[in-house]
């Protein structure tokens, strides 16, 4: 199958990043949400990251508005029914993202794939929730979009190899690079990142460690770009804390129990960058650790 238009739903961080790297790979991109703000929120961030591109040398001057005018927004739903493939990159919460297919589904072409961008719930069970099993399969790309070069692909137990390799050609003409994973809770990366993140968090809660000390030890001490603390903050630690639950329910060991601390924070609205207050206060010139 040859996938020439796609539909994103949710123009939020993910969702922009997505639609970004479509458009520039020249596929017919239909954004979703539903809020215009959002919506126009999401077209300017593409914008701005292109422009940006550009600058840089990443790209060509032309391909920016070139890009833009691949992407059309819509606040309905079932205008995403007449495109090839549908990338569902809402909240991490599966009662939306189920109530989403139950929606799509009465517009959609015979032939047409449905993805969800979910960083770790079952794609046998969200799959199991449509009319298409065999053509559902996870399309989990990394945060930010246009920057990291890895896709996870997670096959449901019932996804077929065609609908894979559709799936597969996109990743490769977006120039990024497919992993394969199985559908078990968290897939690869996020299976070994979160509880990396989740023990930062209970050294943070015993007092091994301040924030600061935690995150410079990882970046000085193993050469991480990002210490742990930092890149919570930067996911959202709401994702972080629902991960982890996938992660502790799904696989029912103890070592995958989420650090009160974080769940703490989530229950105070600290969600990170994008509430300007997590494990870092982002609300003056330099961020300042919270403890």
């Amino acid at each position: 199958m040859d996938v020439k238009s796609v539909g994103v739903i949710g123009a939020g961080q993910m969702g922009n990043g997505i639609a970004h790297v479509l458009a520039l790979a020249e596929y017919d991109v239909l954004l979703n949400d539903i809020s215009q703000e959002a919506l126009n929120g999401a077209m300017a961030t593409i914008q701005a990251n292109l422009e940006r591109q550009a600058t840089r040398g990443k790209i060509a001057d032309n391909d920016v508005q070139t890009a833009l005018d691949r992407i059309t927004t819509t606040l309905q739903l079932p205008d995403l029914g007449k495109t090839d493939l549908v990338i569902e990159a809402a909240t991490e919460r599966e009662t939306v993202k189920q109530a989403i297919f139950e929606d799509l589904l009465p517009h959609l072409q015979p032939h047409t794939i449905l993805t969800s961008n979910t960083s770790s719930i079952s794609i046998t069970r969200l799959a199991s929730r449509t009319d298409r099993p065999e053509r559902f399969m996870g399309f989990h790309f990394m945060n930010p979009v246009p920057v990291m070069q890895l896709v996870e692909l997670i096959r449901g137990i019932a996804t077929d190899e065609e609908t894979f390799s559709a799936c597969k050609a996109v990743v490769d003409k977006l120039g990024k690079t497919a992993a394969s994973a199985e559908d078990f809770p968290a897939f690869i990366v996020n299976r070994i990142l979160m509880p990396m993140i989740n023990e930062a968090v209970y050294t943070l809660y015993e007092g091994v460690g301040n924030v600061q000390s935690i995150d410079q030890s990882m970046k000085l001490g193993a050469n991480h770009p990002m210490g742990p603390l930092e890149l919570a903050d930067f996911i959202g630690l709401d994702t972080c804390l629902a991960i982890m639950n996938v992660l502790h329910d799904g696989l029912a060991d103890t070592k995958y129990r989420p650090c009160p601390l974080l769940t703490k924070y989530v229950e105070a609205g600290w969600l990170g960058r994008k509430t300007e207050r997590g494990f870092y206060d982002y609300r003056g010139e330099v961020p300042v650790p919270t403890r």
